[in-house]
């Protein structure tokens, strides 16, 4: 039996039904008709939650589970306050709905903003700036009223607010934290700020003081993950939140009458009660982009990502992760792209070589993914650049937690 993915021959198998699992889950493959395919805040919905530090890079993941859709279709969901941008996770940005963002902000916040304590004393950042700026916010963003980051720093700036160096972006991370703002409709390239819940005003209430609702909120959380993620385990639930494991045990206790407990090569994974039975093995092709949750939704990467061409995606390990060429489940190489007023130019760069077969099925990708910019494209393929060998890196908990990003 043939390595899958770079794994032991002897894994090759659970490898096939973890990717199939992994695939089927995030409406990636098998793809589903135009005429029956949900909307993009229904992909949203179903994801829970899609990491979005590039903010091009998550309307593409948008994209690439909605046949047919456009980018006009994101910016829309965008403009309605369907969707919204924030860091509900990890402190990092990610594209969800209002009332998850509320729920997924009412479990972890608390835990992450005192996790940055450290940084924000080295900012010169105290309870006073904080609530002086939560004033500003409410104050500037009321109405209606939406700024743009460059904006939003100016108004805190005029209201004495210092917002020199990291200590602008530390503000506005802690104020969406907080649960008071968020990023919402686009502005050029970029999104603008506006007040959460008058923007998007909450269609249920939260309430986790109550006897039981903690856990029942993460169960729904732990719940609504495997959902959208398949076949998956408590720790990766836990490294992909950043609770507690005592925290995932109770969620797994409220969901588990929700939830199909499998083996998978020896490995105790968590799966839906409808996908108790594995989809077909991976047989397409798929042009996902940087930072997308095939690779980084779970703890496990291995099964998708060779170890040996890890840094590949991450070059020198700076955090920044490369649109993803995926074939069977496997990714095979990067992919860039140039955009222009008039066309987009998009390289495709390989491992190893690509059979005709696979370099066919990802061009089409990647016309679509022209077609989602309303662009005609230029596809070229570049050599695959000589193996190295990898370069120890720190694990991702030993990484530093990086600066907020717009």
């Amino acid at each position: 039996m043939a390595a899958v993915g770079g794994l032991p021959a002897q894994t090759a198998r659970g490898a096939r039904e973890l990717l199939a699992r992994r695939l089927a889950a995030q409406w990636v493959e098998p793809a589903r008709p135009a005429s029956t395919c949900s909307g993009i805040v229904d992909v949203v919905q179903h994801l829970l939650a899609l990491q979005a530090q590039d903010f091009a890079q998550s309307c593409w993941a948008l994209g690439a589970r909605t046949p047919g859709s456009t980018v006009a279709d994101v910016d829309a969901a965008y403009d309605s306050g369907a969707i919204v941008r924030s860091w509900p996770l990890r402190g990092t940005l990610h594209v969800t709905t209002p009332d998850d963002l509320r729920l997924m902000l009412a479990l972890t916040a608390t835990k992450t903003v005192r996790g940055m304590g450290a940084r924000h004393r080295q900012l010169e950042l105290d309870a006073d700036t904080f609530a002086r700026a939560r004033d500003i916010a409410r104050v500037e963003l009321a109405g209606g009223a939406a700024a743009s980051r460059e904006e939003f720093l100016a108004q805190l700036a005029a209201g004495g607010v210092d917002v020199a160096g990291q200590r602008g972006m530390h503000l506005i991370w802690w104020l969406a934290h907080d649960g008071l703002v968020c990023w919402g409709p686009r502005r050029g390239t970029q999104q603008a700020l506006v007040l959460l819940d008058e923007w998007a005003p909450p269609a249920r209430e939260l309430d986790l003081e109550h006897d039981g609702a903690r856990a029942r909120a993460l169960g729904e959380l732990l719940l609504r993950y495997a959902v959208g993620r398949g076949a998956v385990t408590v720790d990766d639930f836990c490294w992909w939140s950043k609770l507690t494991k005592g925290e995932a045990s109770a969620g797994l206790a409220a969901a588990r009458d929700r939830l199909v407990e499998l083996e998978i090569d020896g490995q105790r994974v968590f799966a839906p009660l409808d996908s108790a039975a594995p989809p077909p093995p991976p047989a397409g092709q798929h042009a996902l982009p940087g930072f997308d949750e095939y690779l980084l939704g779970y703890r496990n990467r291995s099964p998708a990502l060779p170890e040996r061409f890890a840094e590949r995606i991450v070059p020198g390990g700076n955090g920044i992760f490369l649109p993803l060429l995926v074939s069977r489940g496997s990714i095979v190489g990067t992919w860039s792209r140039r955009v222009g007023a008039r066309s987009v130019s998009l390289t495709m760069t390989p491992f190893t070589s690509l059979s005709a077969a696979v370099a066919r099925g990802l061009g089409r990708d990647l016309r679509r993914y022209a077609a989602f910019l309303g662009l005609p494209a230029s596809i070229t393929i570049a050599e695959p650049e000589p193996q190295a060998e990898p370069t120890p890196g720190p694990t991702p908990e030993q990484r530093p937690v990086p600066e907020p990003a717009p």
